[in-house]
């Protein structure tokens, strides 16, 4: 991920801390912690071939990283989704990878449908990108739709229209990246009051370049997470430090869902960096999540809790 990068000897520079909490997010956590929340880390894709020989045994082939990828991972954000429409074929045999596990899919919105001109007008292609993804069954997590960059909230009504059409059986979280969506107290207000109406959440995405995107704002009481690190740059774990402690609270309050993904400006460390995060969850929240193995590690298979 590109978005939000800025130059290594520039990061210093930068202010990681998180937002307070918003107030708001009182009405959206109002409990205790439940028994069992479900908590899903993952990364944007499996096919990364710097993986190989890490997570991956040697010389494993591109048609065979998922099925590796899912004994490291409980969640995929799955970004490919956004290139390209899939049939419920390709699909199926993704989902049957994860046969028998709390493994979740977590697509990404056709950009033909999100990015490409006016968001009316689109039913063919959001009924045939529903088509394709339904056929992950039990295996399909929350759907994320991102508008582009220059998605401003002078197009709100057509955005909030377009939300409106969406199934209300499946589960929804946002992404806005124009700066005004967050600049005036109001507008956000606005997009969040109509989020929660809807049932949807709001994408929190923790960037260098733009911290405006780390809002913190919950609209339900499910969190999606986009994490960008520096290729583990001292800043990455002092960062997974402060948002462990805010899941930890979050957890805490009655958060019901979160899904945290891992994303680099170089991939190629994504797992050394999501080891370091699955430790402190399961210290700090007593979680038991599966985290990746190097080498010749042992698998080990539990369950959420100790």
């Amino acid at each position: 991920m590109e978005f939000g990068r800025v130059p290594e000897d520039e990061l210093k520079l930068v202010d990681f801390s998180l937002p307070a909490e918003p107030v708001s997010n009182k009405k959206i956590l109002k409990g205790k912690a439940l028994k069992h929340p479900k908590v899903y880390f993952g990364c944007a894709k499996w096919g990364r071939t710097e993986w190989v020989g890490k997570i991956y045994p040697p010389k494993t082939k591109e048609k065979d990283f998922l099925q590796h990828y899912v004994e490291h991972y409980n969640s995929i954000e799955l970004n490919a989704t956004h290139y390209k429409i899939y049939g419920e074929a390709g699909i199926s045999k993704w989902a049957e990878k994860a046969k028998g596990k709390d493994f979740k899919f977590c697509p990404k919105m056709y950009q033909g449908v999100t990015h490409r001109g006016n968001l009316k007008g689109k039913d063919f292609l959001v009924n045939e990108f529903f088509r394709g993804i339904m056929a992950f069954k039990d295996h399909l997590g929350p759907i994320f739709v991102q508008v582009s960059d220059t998605f401003s909230p002078k197009r709100k009504d057509e955005l909030f229209d377009f939300l409106k059409t969406l199934p209300t059986d499946l589960q929804f979280f946002l992404e806005v990246r124009h700066p005004d969506w967050f600049a005036k107290p109001e507008i956000q207000k606005e997009m969040c009051d109509t989020l929660t109406s809807l049932n949807m959440g709001a994408v929190i995405t923790d960037t260098a370049g733009r911290r405006d995107c780390a809002h913190m704002h919950l609209t339900i009481p499910k969190a999606f997470i986009r994490y960008v690190g520096n290729s583990l740059h001292p800043s990455d774990y002092t960062r997974i430090d402060a948002w462990v402690e805010r899941m930890k609270y979050w957890l805490d309050h009655g958060m019901k869902e979160l899904y945290f993904f891992m994303h680099m400006h170089d991939e190629a460390t994504s797992p050394e960096l999501t080891v370091y995060l699955v430790d402190k969850m399961n210290k700090e929240c007593g979680l038991k999540l599966i985290k990746p193995r190097f080498g010749d590690e042992p698998p080990r298979q539990t369950g959420l809790f100790d």
